[in-house]
């Protein structure tokens, strides 16, 4: 029978024959400790230990216990032989005692033995690293085999994957079910190797026995060394010194010799070793892991396999390297080299690349934090285990990471930073892993006394917890605690609970709210009112839990909270307004128009000159004042309408006043003379304006009658009126002027010797008066005309009062006045019509009013017009004025 074969049925019937659970354990004295439960792996030497589940009674901490039945040898080895093993295993746990290291099994009761078993008590321990092998061994059959029977002929592997006539054989009863991830192995590998480090440069043993049934993973994932049977002490003067050692014989039994498919090659061959022995059964310890669990030697306890096996090693280790990662093929093909001095150290193997990780880092730290002072530890957990975390599998949270979080629970002095970690969990984690895995662990938490930071980092993340708690657990035991922290000392757990009820009030129902919620903020605002920080929290607060607040109660208790701050903070400035807004705009509140006047917007008008508000910030505030105003006006108008039926509307007043408006007045239309240029002199606005000019004048046409193709072309044409400007402005270069008479008989003329010379009567004959003519300024659409264009002016009523203003009153007030002599036109007539009866077009406007007279001041020579000058002041748009 091959010797895998009769291994396996052995440890088939090993674990087998642990059904019988806690009876296998009766007699021995570790009853009276620890309570046993059902074996879940095997380890040490040919598997001889059988690990149960167990707790231990004084403080129920859970644990391990190793059992070992002394059966079990008497049918393997002679009876002589049973008290030598037995002595062996009692040895190795005496051994594991002594050395204390985290990399290092650790010991919770010493042996105890009794007729039948001996039986220790160690951590949790979820298998061996052999049980985990022997289940990826089996399922490489499993899959060679499918292989195998689907490849119609295809060449079948080597012998050893095939069961005998191509039955597939069972798996091992001892293999457990587990995966590897890559930074398990990685980190697992790590451990080892610190475990032999310490071994050798600290214990000055050599270990002689590092195979995977001497691992031992921990349930929390951690690669423990174990199996301290066939430790040699060396020679602490010379560590690098090899010792003499007892080769594997067939002489010796199994149980009491190392396993000989991870055993050295110079310990067989020479009956030596050294530290560096170790190394190399390190090295074929990976190989077996990246090999499916088979080592990369087997065999089957005989030495002539061995040797010939060995001989073969390098090109077997060759091989392997490519499912090996890059950064440890060559120190895992230098720790399995056959040349001993090839081999490095496990000081020099923890400095490879391979193992320089920050989450490795913060691992290693973690195993070994209960040897940490406080301060580092509230360090690593605040800070390193923190930004470590999303490099971490998210199966290492649970496995390694979590389990040393619980139990740091109950140490208050590091509480705070270990909830640091514990809300990231929180989190992260399902529905299901928070009620398996953290609720127990969290109601301790809400039930014990906390520092001000844990009680403060509980409040803030209040909203993920009960995310993730069952309704009733929320009522039962999150509510009360958030409540009571109302009632503290301290500002800053003051301030976290308010910022919670904001978080999670859709999980409080409305009688707390009313009841416990609001009474407790507002409390906390009136002794606070000069913090920032806990005003803004309120403000936040307040906002959120309004909606399932009672109108009453926001009228009488909200709005004269918020009549109390007076922080000019731009952030308390906009909570604020977004308060009153959203009290505005949900009618349901019923803000009264008399309450937005009296108490909203004198608090909010003061903020509109506030140096710290922006841009966007005063936008908004304008807005809402805006709004509110217009909402004000709005009432206002339609109450005072209705109010005021019966009193007189000021629009009634509308009609009246239209009706005497100049706008709608007629006046007669009057004569204006033609004036013929002789020489005329334009000024700069003038000519500027004459440039801008349409093709053709209003004026030129449209006042005188004639285009600019007439032989009266070169008659005065005013250009452009500027509206903006007073009458006394409009003062132009004065050009010369001759005024022809109506007619040859026409007073103080002289037929045929040209244009008349005139006296004023109230000057002497060498005086001389310059001649102004005003005509009143149209106010729209000013045109420039020049000499030689003509044109239409528009009739706007906007301009009629310039020109009916003061003219009119006086053409009404004189028009029965006939001051001025008769003339040769007929009795009556006045000095414009004997002006204009020959050289001005009477001209009225499409709508039958007096077209906009221009403004234009003229000069003149002494000559013509022997009237008097009081008849000349009569004209409505004509002044003359003459100076000698």
């Amino acid at each position: 029978m091959p010797a895998g074969t009769m291994f396996a049925k052995f440890k088939s019937t090993n674990v087998a024959a642990a059904t019988t659970s806690q009876s296998v354990a009766d007699g021995n004295p570790i009853t009276q400790y620890f309570e046993i439960g059902k074996p879940v792996a095997c380890a040490g030497p040919e598997l001889a230990w059988r690990i149960h589940d167990a707790y231990r009674k004084s403080d129920n901490k859970e644990c391990s216990v190793f059992i070992f039945e002394k059966k079990v040898a008497e049918k393997l080895h002679k009876p002589r032989r049973k008290e030598t093993i037995t002595e062996l295993l009692k040895s190795s746990v005496k051994t594991l005692e002594r050395f204390r290291h985290p990399r290092i099994l650790q010991i919770y009761h010493t042996v105890e033995e009794s007729a039948d078993t001996l039986a220790f008590a160690s951590e949790p321990i979820f298998a061996s690293l052999s049980n985990v092998l022997a289940f990826h061994e089996s399922k490489t059959y499993d899959n060679a085999n499918v292989a195998a029977a689907g490849g119609a002929g295809a060449g079948v592997g080597p012998a050893q994957t095939q069961g005998p006539a191509g039955v597939q054989p069972q798996r091992p009863a001892h293999a457990k079910e587990y995966s590897f991830l890559d930074m398990e192995l990685k980190y697992g590998f790590l451990q080892l190797t610190e475990a032999l480090a310490y071994l050798h440069y600290s214990g000055h043993v050599i270990h002689r026995n590092v195979c995977p049934s001497s691992v031992l993973i921990t349930k929390r994932g951690i690669w423990k060394l174990a199996g301290m049977e066939y430790v040699e002490r060396m020679n602490e003067t010379d560590l690098n010194s090899s010792i003499p050692c007892p080769p594997w014989s067939n002489r010796v039994s199994k149980m009491a010799q190392p396993n000989l498919d991870f055993m050295a090659p110079e310990t067989q061959s020479t009956s030596k070793c050294s530290l560096l022995s170790d190394m190399f059964s390190l090295g074929m310890v990976i190989c077996a892991v990246f090999n499916n669990g088979r080592p990369l030697i087997q065999a089957g306890n005989s030495t002539s396999n061995y040797a010939k096996q060995m001989e073969t090693l390098d090109d077997m280790v060759h091989k392997l390297m490519p499912r090996l990662p890059i950064a440890l093929q060559e120190a895992t093909s230098r720790m399995a080299s056959r040349d001993a001095t090839a081999r490095p150290t496990a000081q020099l193997l923890q400095l490879i690349k391979y193992f320089i990780d920050p989450a490795i880092n913060a691992l290693k730290f973690l195993d070994v934090v209960n040897m940490k002072d406080t301060q580092q530890k509230s360090q690593f957990y605040k800070t390193t285990l923190i930004e470590a975390m999303p490099v971490i599998p998210r199966k290492l949270w649970w496995q390694t990471i979590w389990p040393m979080l619980k139990s740091e629970i109950n140490n208050n002095e590091v509480l705070a930073a270990v909830l640091q970690p514990v809300m990231l969990f929180v989190q992260e984690a399902t529905h299901f892993e928070y009620d398996a895995l953290m609720s127990a662990t969290m109601k301790i938490v809400y039930n014990t006394p906390k520092s001000i930071q844990a009680s403060v980092t509980i409040l803030e993340n209040l909203h993920l917890i009960i995310e993730k708690t069952k309704p009733e657990d929320v009522t039962t035991d999150i509510m009360p605690m958030l409540f009571c922290s109302f009632d503290g000392s301290t500002i800053q757990v003051q301030s976290a609970a308010v910022v919670a009820v904001a978080n999670v009030f859709d999980s409080i129902d409305e009688l707390s709210i009313r009841r416990m919620v609001l009474p407790k903020v507002k409390l906390v605002f009136e002794k606070n009112i000069t913090d920032p920080k806990i005003v803004q929290n309120v403000l936040m607060c307040i906002e959120r839990v309004m909606d399932r607040m009672e109108r009453a109660q926001v009228m009488e208790e909200v709005l004269p909270l918020l009549a109390n701050i007076r922080i000019p903070d731009p952030d308390i400035i906009m909570r604020t307004v977004r308060i009153y807004h959203k009290l505005f705009v949900d009618k349901s509140y019923g803000l009264s128009v008399e309450t937005m006047a009296t108490n909203v917007l004198p608090l909010l008008i003061p903020h509109t000159v506030n140096p710290a508000l922006n841009f966007e910030h005063y936008c908004y505030l304008l807005e809402v004042l805006q709004q509110m105003l217009e909402a004000i006006d709005r009432q206002q108008r339609n109450k005072l309408k209705l109010d005021n039926l019966s009193m007189a509307s000021p629009e009634r007043h509308r009609t009246l006043r239209h009706q005497f408006s100049t706008d709608n007045m007629n006046a007669p239309p009057f004569n204006i003379p033609n004036l013929r240029i002789d020489q005329r002199k334009t000024s700069s606005a003038e000519d500027m304006a004459r440039k801008n000019s349409g093709g053709s004048g209003m004026l030129g046409g449209w006042w005188f009658g004639c285009s600019p193709s007439s032989p009266d072309s070169n008659f005065l044409r005013v250009g452009n009126v500027f509206p903006n400007r007073r009458l006394s402005d409009n003062t132009l270069m004065t050009p010369k002027i001759r005024i022809a008479p109506s007619c040859a008989s026409s007073p103080g003329g002289t037929p045929g010797s040209g244009l008349p010379t005139r006296r004023h009567s109230s000057i002497g004959p060498q005086e001389r008066r310059g001649s102004a003519i005003n005509l009143s300024p149209p106010t729209k659409s000013p045109l420039l005309y020049s000499q030689k264009q003509g044109g239409s002016m528009p009739n706007t009523s906007s301009s009629v009062p310039f020109l009916l203003s003061s003219s009119m009153q006086s053409i009404r007030s004189r028009r029965q006045s006939t001051v001025l002599s008769s003339g040769p036109l007929g009795s009556g007539s006045g000095i414009l019509q004997q002006l204009g009866s020959g050289m001005v077009r009477q001209l009225t406007s499409v709508s039958g009013t007096v077209s906009p007279v221009p403004l234009l001041r003229v000069n003149g020579a002494r000559n013509s017009i022997s009237h008097s000058h009081t008849n000349v002041r009569k004209c409505p748009s004509l002044n003359i004025t003459f100076s000698q």
